[in-house]
Order: C-alpha cells, then sequence, then structure tokens
C-alpha cells in the first residue's frame, strides 16, 4: 500500500512540476513583459507603422499549444466564445491543460483506490469536463448580471438622449456609471466605434458577445431609429420598462419551479453517486458487470436510461420565457 501511495504522490508531483514549468512561468514571464512595455515611455517616440493594428489575443502562453488550437478552427470555437463571455483571464490553452491535468489526476486516484482501470477511466473522463463547467458558470452568472443591469444602462443612454447628447455618448455614460460586467460590454462597444468600426457592426458585435433576447431588442431599436428615424429615447423607455417587467415574471417563475429543479438535480444524480460509492465499498462486486455480458448490457441500458431521464426532468423543469 505505501508502493501505491508513492507512486500516485510521484505522478501528481510530476505533473503539478510540468504543469508549473510549461503554463504558470510561461503566464509569469508573458505578463512581466507586458507590465514592463506599458511602463515605458512611449510619448518621446513617433508611433509606428502599423501600431494601431490590434493582434489577435493567443489563445495559449504555451507557441506550441497556440498554433495547435489555431490550427483547430471550428472546434474551439465555442470554447473561445465561452471564455469570453465569462469574463475570467485565462486562456483556451489553459482549460485545455487543465481538463487533461484534471482528467489525469482522478483517473490515477482511482485506479489506486479501486485497481479498475474501466471505473478509473470513466471517472476521468467525467471529471474532465469540470474545467469546462466552471468557466461555463461563471459565463451563465456574468450574463445573469448583464441582463440584471441592462434596464439601468438604458435608462442611461435615454436620459443622455434627452438631454441632447448623441447616442455614443450615452454609450460612454454607461461604461463609466454602470459597473462590470455591463460598463465593461458597453466600454469596449465605445471603444470599437470610436477607432473606426462602423456602429452596426461593433453593435453586432456586442449581440455576439451577450446573446441576450434583450440586447437584440436593444440593438434593433437603434438600428432602425438610424435608418427610418424617431424618437429613441422613448423606444429605450419602454423598452427598459419591458426588460424590467421580463425580469420580474422570470425571477418568479424560477421560483415557482425550485422544488422541481431541486428534485431534478437530486434524481440525476443519484445513480452516479451510488454508482462511484459501490465502486469503493465493492469493487468485486462491480467487477461483476464488467466481467459478464449481461452486466455490460446492463450497464449500457442505465446510461441510456440514465440520459433519457435526466433529458425528460430538464424538458419538465425549464421554462422556457
Amino acid at each position: 500500500m505505501l508502493a501505491v501511495v508513492a507512486t500516485f504522490g510521484l505522478c501528481l508531483a510530476i505533473v503539478l512540476g510540468a504543469y508549473w514549468a510549461f503554463v504558470v512561468i510561461p503566464e509569469h514571464r508573458s505578463a512581466r513583459k507586458l507590465r514592463l512595455r506599458l511602463n515605458a515611455d512611449v510619448t518621446a517616440d513617433a508611433p509606428r507603422a502599423g501600431g494601431l493594428t490590434k493582434r489577435a489575443a493567443p489563445l495559449s502562453a504555451l507557441k506550441g499549444l497556440d498554433a495547435l488550437l489555431g490550427r483547430s478552427g471550428w472546434l474551439v470555437e465555442p470554447l473561445r466564445r465561452t471564455v469570453e463571455q465569462s469574463g475570467l483571464p485565462i486562456t483556451i490553452g489553459l482549460v485545455v491543460l487543465a481538463t487533461i491535468f484534471t482528467a489525469s489526476s482522478v483517473f490515477v486516484l482511482i485506479h489506486v483506490i479501486t485497481g479498475l482501470n474501466w471505473a478509473a477511466t470513466i471517472a476521468g473522463i467525467a471529471s474532465g469536463s469540470i474545467p469546462y463547467l466552471l468557466v461555463r458558470y461563471a459565463a451563465v452568472r456574468r450574463t445573469r448580471l448583464f441582463e440584471d443591469q441592462f434596464p439601468q444602462a438604458m435608462d442611461l443612454i435615454a436620459s443622455s438622449l434627452r438631454a441632447g447628447h448623441a447616442f455614443t455618448s450615452g454609450v460612454q455614460m454607461v461604461s463609466d456609471e454602470v459597473p462590470d460586467p455591463t460598463g465593461a460590454e458597453f466600454r469596449l462597444l465605445y471603444d470599437q466605434q470610436n477607432f473606426g468600426m462602423l456602429l452596426p457592426d461593433a453593435l453586432k458585435a456586442f449581440a455576439a458577445r451577450m446573446p441576450l433576447l434583450d440586447a437584440r431588442f436593444f440593438i434593433t431599436a437603434v438600428l432602425t431609429q438610424r435608418e427610418a428615424g424617431g424618437n429613441l429615447a422613448e423606444v429605450l423607455d419602454n423598452l427598459s420598462g419591458l426588460i424590467r417587467e421580463r425580469s420580474r415574471v422570470k425571477r418568479q417563475v424560477r421560483v415557482t419551479s425550485a422544488h422541481g429543479r431541486i428534485t431534478g438535480w437530486v434524481l440525476s444524480s443519484m445513480p452516479p453517486a451510488l454508482f462511484f460509492v459501490m465502486m469503493i465499498i465493492a469493487p468485486e462486486h462491480m467487477n461483476t458487470f464488467v466481467n459478464d455480458p449481461l452486466g455490460i448490457r446492463l450497464i449500457l441500458l442505465a446510461l441510456v436510461l440514465q440520459l433519457i431521464g435526466t433529458l425528460a426532468i430538464r424538458r419538465i423543469v425549464n421554462v422556457e420565457f
């Protein structure tokens, strides 16, 4: 048993050391170089040709991994969009490396505890999704916070329009007065159009970063007013009231369906939890399912029924509004 624990400790030390050497140290070195460049006196020199061209953000601090992810194309696009929506100061490469590290660590741990390769493989694959789920949770939480602050932003823009300011001045006011994430998104919108991007294109990029129905309503109202004219301040006031009413009804629906959602989570998580408990308590009993052809069929049937039940419960408790 001591040799097994020592082997696990050695593998964990190797993985952590590799992560520190190839991820943490390069990121710290890149951040240090960036701070040195920002602290340099750039006002004494004339701007170089092409200095205003912004390079695409790297996908990873490691050049090899950055090149590999860059060649992946559409495969990493959903992950890139999720990381961008989360607002976390991380790269796609960090999420990928965290996924590999988590899956490898759980695989070694389960293999040391149970000695079952198939169980360790399943646990490793399942745990590999944890980093992405955390990033996804951060993105959903940031989007909901933006949704709560959005009516306040439209009220500020409407007030600035009634005071005689331009629409872009109202956007700048929102970026200065409203806290993040709404302030950060409107600050990016203002900077994009201020540095040469057409306002319709900047608004479309804004909608891509915040995939909300309310944001699409706002963009449609602004673009329609620019093409056909009209009182944009009054339109934004009405839209702000509509969004607040929708938010109130949505919160009421979430409160009403809270019991069903919690019940769905409990029912969906009980079979996997019982499986892992039995795998630790009685691994020889679980080996019967793997070694017997009928047991393999039963496991596959259980997985299919578990998936169908989870989707059915989610469909019932997820009220579209």
